[in-house]
Parts: structure tokens; C-alpha cells; sequence
């Protein structure tokens, strides 16, 4: 039955329902029955929405830049060939566009007028963007150490930007009391947006000849790239467009890395951790929303995580830099990680990546 589903008590709701969280205070899911006809996919634009019967959207509100379908390019790292989806090609600048671009449109659906949302910056931007496009009033609160160029483009969409002192957690908790009287479009809470990041996986197998890769290495702080994208892979899996699914690899910095310290524990969920200040602002998330969702993936598709040093994330940064990959800091983390990656493991498979995020948006970091 298509719904929304508590994570915690299993209450069911219509996905009509403007709702973000549970009564009971939980995360919700979205149960889904997608449906695929690649001959028919292969016969629309080269956008997301080419696998519209796949996303739970009941209306034609669709809210989009036609974006999507990203170049999937063959880079050799260490003298390995890897997959790179070059997610930083997107409107606002970051695979969170997929997120809002879903979001945004039920949104629309359901007639809401104004929303908020907490961000280190990209989902944040993206929000904005989308909710520009669609006319829909938006407040975006924001740390006050977010990179001055995300700040500045979430405010030239027209959004209310909150610059909130203290940690990404207090950003967090200020949005989460203003969601008490305005539609929460949290990146993190609202599970329309991780039916958008999902499509990363459709992309990848599409352009990988509707095959599934090996190993998926992705950025985790919030994990809404790695989340959405398990929902993507076990949904070709079980509707049969693909057999299995890859190992999915998250890779946190070590200077906040919960999900990471959790992993090497052998526990099911995070612990808050003592955060320090990373360049990887994008995945410094000390008490992610949906941790245990995230262990249970990764551990389910027989990956694991990674945690990399400010080191290996500068090191990398300024290497893609000089191969003409102007990407932020966040996404040199998931590269450091994909460079550990290959020193440690096999390495005759189909591995994909991404660059999660466009140099343009943090300038002014190392």
C-alpha cells in the first residue's frame, strides 16, 4: 500500500497528508510500488523525470529546471578506472537539487505556501532555488560559519536566510521550532526528498547499461545521497530491472564522524559526538536524523564506512582542482575516501562516485 510509515511505531498515513514526522515523534518512510518500462525511459528527455512513475507524486505539480541525468565519466584515480557522476553540474550546484526538485513539487502538490528548512548550505540553496521556481515563500536557517558564497545564493533566490550562532545541531534545533507552525521541507526529516536523491541510482544503472554497480562510495553527514540512493538500487533490484544490489560505502570526515565511530563499535545506531571544525562543512553533522536507517543500509549491502583526514581531504581538493574538476571541499572528502578505498580493497569492479558539490559555492576555503 503507498503511504506514509512511521520508522519507529508503524503508523500509516496518506501521502496527501502535509505531514513531515510521526505523532509519536519518529522519521517517516514513504512505502512505494515504483513501476519501470525502460524502452519507454529511453524514449524521454535526459532528466530525472524520466522515471516520473517511479517518484510518489500523485498531481502534475512538477517543479523543475529539467535537471538531472549527469554525466557519468570513467576518471582513474591511483591507476584505477572509477565511475564519477558529476552531480556538482546541477541548477544550484549540488546533488541536493534531486532532493528538492521531488520535494518542492509535492509541496506544490499539496498546496503549502511557505516552508523551512535547516542547512550547512547546499540543501539549503537548493531549497531556495526550487521554492523560487515554484513561488512558494521559504525560511532558511543556516549556521553563521556557513560559507559566505552559500549564504549569498541562498538569499539571492529570495529566501529568508537565518544565520543561527553555535553548532550545525543548533541550526537544526532552531528550524525544527519553527517547523512547529510551517511545513518542515527538511532534507533530513521529510522523506519526499530522499525519493528524489534515489534517482542517482536509476541514473547510474541506466548509463551503466541498467546494470548495477559493484561499490557505491558516497558523502555521508545527514546521509541523504546514500540513503536515497539504497531506496534507489533495492527498487530496480525488486521490480527486476537490476539482480543485486552494490556495497555502499559512506565516508565521513574524522573530525565528526558518528556514523563511522558507531560502525567500528559493531553498534546499530550513532552516539552524539564532540565535532570539530572540517573543511568537509557539508557532512559535519554530529547527530544525524536517520543514523540507524544509514548503519542498517550500509551493513545490509555488505559496505562499510570510511573517515579521512583534513590531510587527504585538502590533498585531494587541490588534485581535482588541477584535473579541471572545480569541486568543494565536502566533495574531496568522498574522494579521499574513494582513494582509501582502492589502496585497501579489491579493486577489479565496478566502483561509482560522485562530485557532490561545486567548487563556485566555497571559494574562499582552502
Amino acid at each position: 500500500m503507498n503511504g506514509l510509515v512511521c520508522t519507529a511505531c508503524g503508523t500509516t498515513f496518506g501521502l496527501a497528508e502535509p505531514r513531515w514526522r510521526c505523532r509519536c515523534g519518529a522519521p517517516l518512510d514513504i512505502s512505494w510500488q515504483p513501476t519501470f518500462d525502460p524502452d519507454q525511459i529511453a524514449r524521454r528527455k535526459p532528466t530525472m523525470w524520466r522515471y516520473r512513475e517511479a517518484i510518489p507524486l500523485a498531481g502534475s505539480h512538477i517543479i523543475s529546471f529539467e535537471e538531472g541525468y549527469t554525466p557519468l565519466l570513467e576518471v582513474e584515480l591511483g591507476g584505477v578506472p572509477v565511475w564519477i557522476k558529476q552531480d556538482h553540474l546541477f541548477p544550484s550546484g549540488s546533488y541536493k537539487d534531486r532532493g528538492a526538485a521531488v520535494l518542492i513539487s509535492k509541496v506544490a502538490e499539496l498546496g503549502v505556501r511557505r516552508v523551512v528548512e535547516d542547512s550547512s548550505g547546499n540543501a539549503g540553496a537548493a531549497i531556495a532555488a526550487y521554492c523560487a521556481r515554484a513561488g512558494v515563500a521559504c525560511a532558511i536557517y543556516v549556521p553563521e560559519a556557513t560559507s559566505p558564497a552559500k549564504v549569498a545564493q541562498i538569499g539571492r533566490y529570495g529566501a529568508e536566510v537565518h544565520r543561527i550562532p553555535g553548532t550545525r545541531e543548533d541550526t537544526a534545533r532552531a528550524a525544527f521550532e519553527a517547523a512547529q507552525t510551517t511545513y518542515y521541507a527538511s532534507h533530513s526529516w521529510n522523506p519526499f526528498f530522499f525519493h528524489g536523491t534515489k534517482t542517482f541510482a536509476y541514473e547510474v544503472c541506466e548509463q551503466l547499461g541498467w546494470r548495477a554497480p559493484d561499490v557505491v562510495v558516497l558523502p555521508v553527514g545527514n546521509g541523504t545521497l546514500l540513503l536515497g540512493a539504497a531506496i534507489g538500487f533495492r527498487e530496480l533490484r525488486d521490480v527486476g530491472v537490476t539482480t543485486r544490489m552494490p556495497r555502499l560505502v559512506g565516508v565521513q570526515a574524522e573530525r565528526c564522524a558518528p556514523l563511522f565511530d558507531a560502525w567500528r563499535q559493531g553498534r546499530d545506531r550513532p552516539a552524539a559526538v564532540q565535532k570539530h571544525e572540517t573543511v568537509a562543512e557539508g557532512i559535519a553533522i554530529a547527530e544525524p536524523i536517520r543514523g540507524r536507517q544509514l548503519i542498517a543500509a550500509v551493513r545490509q549491502s555488505g559496505g562499510e564506512f570510511l573517515a579521512v583526514g583534513e590531510a587527504e581531504i585538502e590533498a585531494s581538493l587541490h588534485a581535482m582542482w588541477r584535473r579541471g574538476y572545480y569541486i568543494e571541499p565536502t566533495a574531496a572528502a568522498t574522494i579521499a575516501g574513494l582513494r582509501r578505498y582502492l589502496e585497501q580493497r579489491d579493486t577489479h569492479n565496478v566502483i561509482v562516485s560522485t562530485f557532490s558539490g561545486h567548487g563556485l559555492k566555497s571559494t574562499a576555503k582552502p
